[in-house]
């Protein structure tokens, strides 16, 4: 098993792609050991020393790593672990329950400016956030402001502010004539 590596936008947080599907259906995100006991696979990465948060996305893994760690010493750990999880052919979710569960189709299908904002996060926003090894999660939709979660590689990412803001409110701003703000939830 060849387990590819890619760097993110937040330097504390390293995308593995292992070359075969992660999660089926959604995202999973965890942000402590406590959080990940559905998750063989999250589970045995938080075994090792200076992993602080786990997200699933559909062929990916992205780690991030406590402050006071490195990459050069932490990211063979993390490999292996992940090789071995696959290797032994474990479940990586015992339940189909995600965190980020994905939106419905009809959801989508009602017109109302939510379901508007769902559609454009859905297709504009969550691949592009997908590829830096991250997910977006909308919450509400109140008074002219959209609340936000960032999630993996985005969670606590330098730019994560600059993305909501200069990216992903402008897009909203100019496509939803309704919305006047974004905020992160």
């Amino acid at each position: 098993m060849f387990i590819q590596t890619e760097t993110t936008p937040n330097p504390a947080t390293l995308k593995f792609i292992p070359g075969c599907e992660v999660m089926a259906e959604g995202t999973a995100n965890f942000t402590n050991s406590e959080m990940a006991t559905r998750s063989p696979l999250a589970v045995h990465l938080f075994e090792t020393e200076g992993v602080d948060a786990i997200y699933l996305g559909s062929d990916f893994i992205t780690v991030t790593k406590a402050d006071n760690k490195e990459w050069e010493t932490m990211k063979p750990i993390v490999l292996g672990a992940i090789m071995e999880h696959f290797s032994a052919g474990k479940p990586v979710v015992l339940d189909a329950d995600p965190d980020g569960a994905d939106l419905e189709d009809d959801d989508l299908a009602d017109g109302s400016i939510e379901s508007q904002i769902k559609e454009l996060l859905e297709t504009r926003v969550r691949p592009a956030v997908a590829q830096d090894g991250g997910d977006i999660i909308f919450h509400s939709f109140e008074e002219g402001i959209v609340y936000l979660t960032m999630q993996g590689a985005c969670a606590g990412c330098p730019s994560s502010t600059a993305t909501l803001k200069d990216g992903i409110e402008k897009m909203l701003i100019h496509y939803i004539p309704e919305v006047t703000e974004v905020r992160s939830a």
